[in-house]
């Protein structure tokens, strides 16, 4: 998805610097061109000769070279690319972008670039909780910036908390999905991830082990190949794909509403773990221990949102699939949900708890459609993710 894209990619001071050397290595095996730009502060870190080895271009760090500036390069360098990343994005040098400041070589070129921009943050876990950098990320989001992580875990400081950079390959994603131009480019397509929870009171709800990790990389292989994805997500543990509009809905019924609200689409997959039932009635207050014994909770059904879209009359999406989490039977049970709610396709997958499929990084599904049953090799959630892209994609050109 790479081949002869064009990265200027800017490497500023910090220690995840040492994560922009293997996404060159990265970028370049899929067959991108970097142009490294890297501040004094990035400098200390990584040096510009192992930079220039890597990328297999000239580093550039002043922005007054004469030479260069004889014929305004800096202007050149900026508009020259596909894509400006910034990694690692440092608190400092986001709030220059913030404030539109221009003192460096790295923040001229992204003042005078018209060339999309994709941030990396990397920073102490107080500085990107501080007040500050909250309010420069939302400026630059609003300005058009796109932002990948960061990401949470121990820190080189010893603390431990959100603020570290994404691992290269996430922000490879993220790049082929800011410059995708693929086969699904002007299709809208519908995703949802993650559990759903269902209140029993203010502190207390029914949930399940979902992490979303399986919608989260259905949506971003989607995008990948061009589709204007929208991702309704219930509370889940996996990070946000990047690239794509995302609705945060808690309940069952937040997400029947959410998706009736992003109707009408091509193409609707249906990933989250919804619950089947909720309290009937939540209690407004926290349920206290008594001594009258355990409360008698009554339960009702919720809303069954895969059927709901795929009986539509007017409206329907002209593919819709559904997935079925089960433990026994499994093949018969998803095959028997495919009737029952009218959808195109099942992915069904077998979660028992020795297989490590709800909440680990691999699945291992078969895919049922008018075709019958197709068994698939266990393999890598995203690998999953991306052979399902390429199906849907062959099957949208079809309609």
């Amino acid at each position: 998805m790479l081949t002869d894209k064009r990265i200027l990619l800017i490497i500023a001071g910090g220690i995840a610097a040492y994560k922009s050397l293997d996404l060159i290595r990265q970028l370049r095996k899929r067959g991108a061109w970097v142009t490294p730009v890297l501040t004094k502060a990035g400098a200390e870190f990584v040096t510009p000769l192992a930079v220039s080895a890597l990328a297999g271009e000239k580093v550039y760090r002043d922005l007054f070279d004469l030479t260069d500036e004889a014929e305004m390069g800096h202007i050149q360098l900026s508009r020259s690319a596909d894509l400006v990343v910034v990694a690692p994005a440092t608190a400092d040098l986001m709030a220059k972008m913030a404030g539109g400041h221009a003192n460096d070589l790295a923040s001229t070129l992204l003042m005078a670039t018209d060339t999309p921009v994709l941030i990396a943050p990397a920073m102490n876990v107080r500085m990107w909780e501080h007040p500050a950098t909250r309010r420069n990320i939302a400026t630059l989001r609003g300005d058009g910036v796109m932002v990948v992580g960061p990401n949470e875990g121990d820190m080189a400081c010893g603390e431990y908390g959100p603020g570290r950079m994404s691992e290269p390959e996430e922000i490879v994603n993220a790049i082929e999905t800011a410059l995708a131009e693929g086969p699904l480019a002007g299709r809208r397509i519908l995703v949802t991830s993650g559990p759903t929870h269902e209140p029993i009171d203010p502190v207390r709800y029914i949930a399940n082990r979902s992490s979303g990790a399986q919608g989260t990389a259905i949506a971003r292989a989607l995008a990948v190949m061009g589709a204007e994805v929208v991702f309704v997500t219930g509370p889940a543990d996996a990070e946000r794909p990047e690239g794509v509009h995302i609705v945060e809905v808690q309940t069952a019924q937040e997400m029947l509403e959410a998706v009736q609200g992003v109707l009408p689409v091509d193409a609707a997959i249906f990933a989250a773990a919804v619950a089947d039932w909720r309290v009937a009635s939540a209690s407004d207050s926290k349920l206290k221990k008594t001594k009258g014994g355990i409360p008698a909770l009554e339960f009702a059904e919720n809303p069954d949102i895969l059927a709901t879209v795929s009986q539509m009359e007017a409206g329907r999406p002209g593919l819709v699939i559904g997935f079925a989490a089960e433990t026994d039977d499994v093949i018969a049970n998803a095959t028997s949900k495919r009737a029952r709610k009218g959808c195109d396709w099942i992915v069904a997958n077998d979660v028992s708890p020795e297989t490590g499929v709800m909440g680990g990084h691999e699945n291992a599904v078969t895919l049922i459609s008018d075709e019958g049953a197709e068994h698939w090799p266990r393999m890598g959630k995203h690998e999953v993710a991306h052979q399902l892209a390429e199906r849907i994609a062959t099957a949208l050109g079809s309609l």
